[in-house]
């Protein structure tokens, strides 16, 4: 980051009425900056204006806008490995989810016509820095960390050969509010104010820097991409009516409503 963007600071894409920037948080208040994409944090090319606005007075919108590619793991925390009652992978299970599935902090799940069991699934998101192609150090390409919730179509899961389908639905990828260059320890999920997930992000199988690692010998990372690195055990239905929560230490929650539409 550049000298005069602190480095405490949570980053967020903010709306004030029409106008969309981004911008800095500290406590309450968020210091807009020059700055056409958050990867402009990671170059140094982001600069802070003088002004400043409540958090209050604003609305907070997915970090990352259309990034290339979303990249998720599967069964990589070991007690989501118990309570599917699947074996340990040897070597992470990826899959991917259409960056048209994002939506934003407090904008509606819609749940699918299609599918009659939709699930939520909390995890703590890595947003890429510079592109990585079989990188060696992995940490080294990591921006950033936010939180996501891997919504699935559980039914059609289960029906399908391939997940693309099940994961992919318009609203299945939030994403936010704000990312933190500090990785989370713990990741929670509250339904309806109830937790309902909640373990250290030491659970998993395959840690951040490893799955870059990993999955840029398949494919480059490039800026902006994420990787959600997989759920902890407690997985649960979302019905409609339903708010959905999904908290790291250091960024804050991310909360949606579920709605269905038919």
């Amino acid at each position: 980051m550049a000298r005069n963007i602190r480095g405490g600071s949570l980053l967020g894409r903010f709306a004030r009425g029409r106008k969309v920037f981004l911008g800095m948080l500290d406590g309450d208040l968020v210091t807009p900056c020059e700055a056409e994409c958050m990867m402009d944090f990671a170059s140094g090319r982001a600069r802070p204006q003088k002004r400043q606005h409540r958090l209050s007075d604003l609305r907070v919108l997915n970090p990352v806008d259309r990034p290339s590619k979303i990249i998720a793991i599967g069964l990589n925390y070991r007690s989501h490995i118990d309570e599917m009652d699947w074996e340990t992978p040897k070597k992470p299970i990826i899959f991917s989810k259409p960056s048209s599935a994002i939506i934003g902090p407090e904008e509606d799940i819609v749940l699918p016509r299609a599918s009659r069991r939709v699930d939520y699934e909390g995890e703590s998101a890595v947003v890429i820095g510079r592109t990585a192609k079989n990188a060696k150090d992995g940490q080294s390409h990591i921006f950033g960390y936010t939180c996501l919730n891997d919504v699935t179509a559980r039914d059609l899961q289960r029906a399908d050969i391939d997940w693309t389908r099940a994961k992919g639905f318009d609203s299945f990828c939030p994403i936010g509010p704000f990312i933190s260059r500090t990785p989370p320890s713990r990741v929670k999920t509250l339904l309806n104010g109830k937790v309902v997930q909640d373990a250290p992000t030491s659970d998993r199988v395959f840690g951040d820097s490893a799955l870059v690692e990993y999955i840029s010998t398949v494919m480059t990372l490039e800026p902006g991409d994420v990787i959600a690195t997989g759920t902890p055990s407690g997985i649960g239905e979302l019905k409609p009516g339903d708010v959905v929560e999904i908290n790291l230490d250091g960024i804050g929650t991310l909360r949606n409503q579920v709605i269905r539409t038919d």
